[in-house]
């Protein structure tokens, strides 16, 4: 499966917004931090569907979880 660049930058910036190590963000998705570092420094888009569903579905539930913190105010 292929990520979008749409999708990376997503991932980027909730990464920035946590203040997440590369390490820190493996640990959390289950996505090894060779192939974080690919995706993030080398511009590697074809992942595994495995890689690929982790990532979805970790940055699906960063932004409903800020999402709820919304509508908590």
């Amino acid at each position: 499966m292929k990520l979008t660049e749409q999708q990376v930058l997503a991932i980027k910036r909730k990464r920035g917004e946590l203040d997440l190590s590369v390490i820190a963000l493996s640990h959390t998705t289950g996505v090894s931090k060779w192939t974080l570092n690919d995706i993030f420094k080398h511009g590697h888009r074809n992942v595994s569907s495995k890689t690929f569903n982790r990532l979805n579905s970790w940055l699906i539930d960063q932004y409903n979880k800020d999402l709820a913190k919304e509508v908590k105010q």
